[in-house]
């Protein structure tokens, strides 16, 4: 085990820092700076190796991670990135973007600050990378059947590195001009930068995968063809339909959707011309929802230099601390104070958006928002409340309602679920055979450690469905998603 009394000599936690708020705002790298190897040692020392490790049954990929912070407390991390590519093909991805659902069911967090576990295993696969240690695994013979795999999201990656080291040969379909999905083109720079997700491709590629781009299935080529030129077909296209807000002035210049804002500038980091480019310079910015997507367009506007930054949220601020109805190991909601929301900006909860109001061109200039109160059970506007927020652009970052599936509905029988996912079996499977669903189109909007769980367990279905058997993992099931088909 890691130190046997790590965590009665070492009882805080200790995160790499992040960059000052004046010099990041300047640039779009990531907020952290480079962390120590001696204060990740520490901290992976603080692991208590538990019986009954209750962070495996935080995380839904079931990572090994009092082995991995042993080794690395050990300073074997050679070793340490052995054991987490055992159960994560991504922790490049994860330890930079998953909340953690791990740390809160931390044994050590019931009285002391927990196990600073997504930091470690970031530092893991940084360390592999540098030194070499993250090389290609093509499989050892080939077994003469094809995959599609429709979707580069962590879900569709995840299943078709899988499957690729299974010895099938899989083919991975992407609609935009880059493989990536929401990695690609959803998440900002400062978050994470791209060059991890190409490191991770030349991996993939030098096994065996096969990458289309700039293909949309349902239109350059429909789903029932491609169910016929391949055995296997895996729809992983996540969950994209944004959640709107159908309220006077909605048609406004200058209402858009949270996702159309952040893509933009994505390719324009990419180096890509975007024309009218929707842009917060200059401009009074309002996001609406109070998640990681509106954590996500603070921060942009913020590098965009925008006159000012509101976040409304319309229910109550979280607690600070755990609060009773949550205790641990449950995931509880917490109020945090992301790098976004630190670089500046006003937050607001309980705020009812009313109306968006215009100016005498058609464009947004205000809106009318009033306290939220609660009348049995339902969140409605406060009487007497009202008030107008300057506002020049507006992004809708109230999450996502599913998957797009008019293409798929028409043109191959695949059921719609109450929620409006994709129906499969606890096998992933749909109703058509050899036609399997993973990530959030099956789940509805996810974390992306359920996305990863998820394609591979989808992985081990087909290899199963194509071979017989496999040897595969099966992480997780969708018990409490599936429908009867």
């Amino acid at each position: 085990m890691a130190d046997p009394k790590g965590f009665l000599k070492v009882k805080e936690r200790e995160l790499p820092a992040r960059r000052p708020v004046a010099l990041r705002l300047m640039d779009w790298k990531e907020v952290y700076e480079q962390g120590d190897s001696a204060t990740v040692r520490k901290q992976a020392g603080r692991c208590m190796d538990c019986g009954i490790p209750f962070c495996h049954q935080g995380c839904p990929l079931g990572n090994l991670i009092p082995e991995w912070n042993d080794l690395m407390w050990r300073g074997e991390g050679h070793q340490a990135i052995e054991r987490l590519h055992a159960t994560n093909n991504f922790p490049e991805f994860t330890g930079r973007l998953c909340p953690a659902p791990c740390e809160s069911s931390c044994v050590l967090g019931i009285n002391q600050p927990a196990v600073t576990i997504k930091n470690v295993e970031v530092s893991i696969i940084d360390e592999a990378y540098q030194k070499g240690w993250v090389t290609p695994h093509p499989p050892e013979r080939l077994t003469g059947k094809t995959v599609a795999v429709v979707g580069s999201g962590p879900a569709g990656l995840a299943a078709a590195q899988q499957l690729t080291r299974a010895g099938h040969t899989v083919a991975v379909f992407e609609r935009d001009d880059r493989i990536g999905g929401l990695l690609r083109y959803g998440i900002p720079d400062f978050k994470m930068e791209k060059k991890h997700i190409e490191a991770r491709l030349a991996q993939m590629q030098a096994e065996g995968t096969r990458f289309r781009a700039g293909v949309t299935i349902g239109v350059d080529i429909s789903w029932s063809d491609l169910r016929a030129r391949y055995d296997a077909v895996i729809v992983a296209t996540g969950a994209t339909v944004p959640r709107d807000l159908p309220i006077p002035g909605r048609d406004l210049l200058g209402v858009h959707f949270a996702m159309d804002y952040l893509v933009q500038q994505n390719r324009v980091g990419a180096g890509d011309s975007v024309s009218e480019q929707i842009h917060a310079e200059g401009k009074h910015v309002v996001v609406l929802g109070g998640g990681d997507t509106g954590a996500d367009c603070i921060g942009t506007a913020h590098r965009q230099h925008a006159l000012s930054v509101t976040n409304l949220a319309i229910g109550t601020q979280p607690a600070a601390e755990r609060p009773d109805h949550q205790p641990w190991p449950m995931a509880p909601t917490l109020f945090e104070v992301s790098s976004a929301h630190e670089e500046g900006g006003e937050r607001v909860f309980l705020a009812s958006t009313i109306e968006f109001l215009s100016n005498e061109a058609g464009e947004v200039r205000a809106i009318r928002v009033a306290e939220t109160e609660y009348l049995d059970g339902r969140r409605v506007p406060k009487a007497g409340t009202e008030r107008e927020i300057p506002a020049d652009l507006v992004l809708l970052a109230m999450g996502f309602t599913g998957p797009e599936t008019h293409t798929i509905d028409e043109q191959l029988p695949v059921p719609i679920d109450a929620k409006g996912n994709l129906g499969r079996d606890g096998d992933y499977q749909t109703s058509e055979s050899g036609v399997f669903i993973a990530g959030d189109a099956g789940r509805g909007q996810s974390l992306i450690v359920w996305a990863i769980a998820e394609g591979r367990a989808a992985a081990s279905a087909v290899d199963r469905y194509l071979e017989g058997t496999t040897q595969l993992p099966f992480p997780v099931k969708p018990t409490d998603h599936a429908i009867a088909i």
